[in-house]
Order: C-alpha cells, then structure tokens, then sequence
C-alpha cells in the first residue's frame, strides 16, 4: 500500500460554489490512495502583502504566520485558480508574495492547474512567479484547462473524459515528485536571466 501524503489544495478563487473549489474536491475524491488533501481557506483573511511588515521573522501579520505553517506542514501543494482579466487573481498572488521571503515553496513539490475560459496568461504568469521562488514543477503537474465550466460539475465530478485522463497523470506524477524526487524530474527552470 503506498504511502500517504499530505497535499494543501489553494483555490485562486474566493468564491463558495467556484469551479475551480469543485476541481480541487474533485481531486481530492480521485486520489484518496495516495493524498490527504486538505483545502487552505484563509485567502480572504491575508492582508495584501506589505515588505514593511515582513522585515523581520516573526513580525509578519497572524494570518501570515498560519498561511506559511500550513505551507510548510504539506508535503506538496495544488493550486487551482482561475485567470482574471488575463492575469492572476490578486489574493493568490499576494499570498504567494508573503511567502517570498520566508521560502516555503522553495523545493516544495507543487501542481499547478489554471481553469478558466481561457487560462494561459495567468498560467504563465504564475509559473513564472513559481519557477522563480524554485518550487518544483514538472511538464506532468501543470495544466492549463480552458472552458472548464463544461468539464467539472458541482457534484465534484469530472465530466470530460481527456480532463480526467490528464488529472489521472497529474496525480501520478506530483505523488513521483513527492515520493522519489531525484527520478521525477526534469523540473521546469525559471527563465535567466532574472
């Protein structure tokens, strides 16, 4: 039987009934064999990232400190977001930034999924902002899913057979990442020069 491990799922939307939440639970339902997952739902409780506050360990707000221990208890992390206005979603972003300094995404094993309408500008924004705090991110654990409203219903159910194949690979490959590192990779590199 294979070990399990710990995932800590990030949805870049707030909204309750999100698309994005319902592929989240719809993940977590596909991979019980292999992950814990546990939903982070303090986005809305995340001051927007401020450097004055983050000068010194310890010194950064409460919400902050919560957000990062989460981080950093999880063997991995999934985020799922959608794309706004071509761009990612300001709360995700801003709590990716309040984890800059402070490192927990470097060497995490992190899957990346971007459902939208569209998604690629976010997507590739994202990963850059990823790449560059060096998480580790494969080909196999990211994915861009447009018109995902057709593929995921809110029973938490994936709809598209080629969606559900590429999750089933996902899946697969974060647990090689988590499980066996050395042998997972190539990892995706940040672009250079910085």
């Amino acid at each position: 039987m294979p070990k399990i491990y710990n995932v800590l799922a990030i949805s870049g939307s707030t909204r309750t009934r999100s698309t994005n939440l319902n592929l989240i639970r719809a993940i977590a339902g596909m991979s019980t064999d292999l992950f814990n997952v546990t939903i982070y739902d303090g986005l809305l409780q995340l001051p927007h990232f401020n450097p004055d506050e983050d000068m010194e360990p310890g010194m950064e707000p409460v919400a902050v400190t919560g957000f990062r221990n989460k981080l950093r208890a999880a063997d991995a992390i999934l985020i799922c977001t959608p794309e706004y206005a071509v761009g990612v979603p300001g709360v995700l972003k801003d709590a990716i930034d309040w984890t800059v300094s402070s490192m927990e995404f470097c060497k995490k094993p992190v899957a990346l999924i971007t459902a939208s309408t569209a998604g690629h500008h976010a997507h590739a924004s994202l990963l850059g902002t990823l790449l560059i705090i060096e998480s580790r991110i494969t080909d196999a654990t990211q994915l861009v899913v447009s018109a995902v409203k057709t593929k995921v219903n809110h029973n938490y159910q994936i709809t598209d057979a080629d969606l559900l194949q590429q999750l089933q690979k996902l899946i697969q490959s974060l647990y090689q990442v988590i499980s066996d590192p050395e042998k997972a990779g190539p990892y995706l590199q940040a672009p250079v020069p910085y």
